[in-house]
């Protein structure tokens, strides 16, 4: 068998491959459309969408796409525009309001192909009228510390902005819109991917009134005010805007998770997918695989071949309140503290964690990997697993050992890849 580390990163590389937009987009292209075809975008795949499309359609188009700082892609049609994520700015403002008014200005005989993959809800936050952007940051930076779910999270931005929750494609109205969605999002619902831009939501004000209050949001009072404005509820499905819309999702988290799967069985490993919409707080998680792991383990026997179980979806990271220094960290990273402390050296199983986008966090960093030899490792370098636990500091303990996996923007998104390799004793 491979050396596990080589193996565990093959496994990633294969799992991010499968989602390059060069791959899935192409047969999506259309060949000709009547009237213009207007492209528009935002997420992390977003520009390398733009690319691929600008290379295969066969007619003039247009357009405007938003992406991550360090994530465009070189096109000669299509204006790509660079924006902050997590935590909006003030570019990615600007391009949602030049997307609006682009689609508001087109009629029946146009085209509008969007573009959507995960990161477009930060990268194109444009809160309702009366709202400061000051108001946008503050909402992402508590709800990134919450340990609310992606669905929770998009359930709340969907009503408070007007681009997500159908808004884009409402705007389009009465041009035609076809969604290209790269999935991110654990289930693969497209009101879920960047909040559903570009189709209808069926949450309410009152189910956001309720998440914010479940997790004890600590919100402006302006942003309290406009969850009590029924003018600010999104596009429903059924809307007759939508009428002329449709969404496709090209590229989803399992596809990529059997590629995984497929190099391993090639290198003599048995390989099990647990599934790809795998939810809870990743130490938690993380403490929960290293039991499965051990569990497996002991059911082995010396002459079975290596079992690696993989995984994807995505975790979440509480914040503490306490007023405590914290580290770097993401949620990729506080998994694999979790895991490597449940098993505390335990002999012949290793792991990677890894965002397929290539950030994990705020961090230009998609993960890392552990093994067995990861806590003595950690003491004598100076810093202990329980120590990067307390401090949120999964990069920095990583980092200290050169364990981290580091690919540079890989310009798709299908969330969270995950592996456990183990060896029988």
């Amino acid at each position: 068998m491979t050396e596990p580390r080589t193996l565990l990163r093959a496994l990633f590389d294969a799992a991010v491959s499968a989602a390059l937009p060069e791959r899935i987009v192409p047969p999506h292209v259309p060949e000709t459309v009547p009237g213009r075809l207007v492209v528009i975008g935002a997420g992390k795949a977003s520009a390398a969408m733009a690319a691929v499309v600008e290379r295969h359609y066969g007619g003039d188009l247009t357009g405007l796409v938003v992406t991550r700082y360090g994530h465009a892609a070189p096109c000669a049609r299509i204006e790509i525009v660079e924006a902050a994520h997590p935590v909006p700015d003030a570019a990615g403002a600007r391009a949602a309001e030049r997307m609006l008014a682009l689609l508001e200005s087109l009629g029946p005989e146009d085209h509008v192909l969007a573009l959507i993959s995960g990161g477009g809800s930060a990268l194109l936050t444009l809160l309702p009228e009366g709202l400061a952007h000051e108001d946008a940051q503050a909402l992402n930076r508590a709800l990134l510390a919450s340990g609310a779910s992606i669905d929770e999270m998009n359930c709340i931005r969907r009503h408070l902005s007007r681009t997500a929750g159908g808004r884009l494609a409402a705007a389009a109205w009465p041009a035609r819109m076809t969604s290209l969605l790269i999935s991110d999002v654990p289930g693969d619902d497209p009101v879920n991917i960047a909040s559903g831009p570009t189709v209808g939501d069926p949450t309410t004000l009152a189910d956001a009134r309720t998440l914010i209050a479940k997790y004890d949001l600590d919100l402006p009072d302006s942003i309290r005010a406009a969850l009590n404005d029924p003018a600010r509820e999104s596009v429903k499905p059924g809307d007759p805007r939508l009428a002329h819309a449709t969404a496709h999702v090209v590229a989803a988290p399992m596809a990529s998770l059997e590629a995984a799967a497929d190099v391993a069985r090639t290198a003599g490993v048995t390989a099990e997918i647990l599934g790809d919409a795998i939810e809870g707080e990743a130490r938690a998680t993380g403490r929960e695989f290293a039991a499965l792991a051990l569990e497996r383990q002991a059911a082995m026997t010396p002459g079975d071949a290596p079992l690696v179980l993989i995984s994807g979806g995505e975790t979440t990271v509480t914040l503490p309140r306490d007023g405590r220094a914290l580290g770097k960290g993401g949620r990729n990273v506080d998994f694999l503290l979790g895991l490597a402390d449940a098993l505390d050296g335990a002999r012949g199983i290793w792991a990677i964690a890894g965002d397929t986008d290539g950030v994990d966090g705020a961090e230009e960093v998609a993960g890392a990997i552990v093994g067995p030899d990861t806590p003595t490792r950690a003491e004598a370098a100076g810093m202990s697993i329980a120590t990067a636990l307390h401090r949120f500091d999964g990069h920095g303990l990583f980092a200290l050992l050169d364990d981290q996996v580091v690919t540079g923007p890989t310009l798709t998104n299908v969330n969270d890849f995950r592996a456990i390799l183990i060896q029988p004793h």
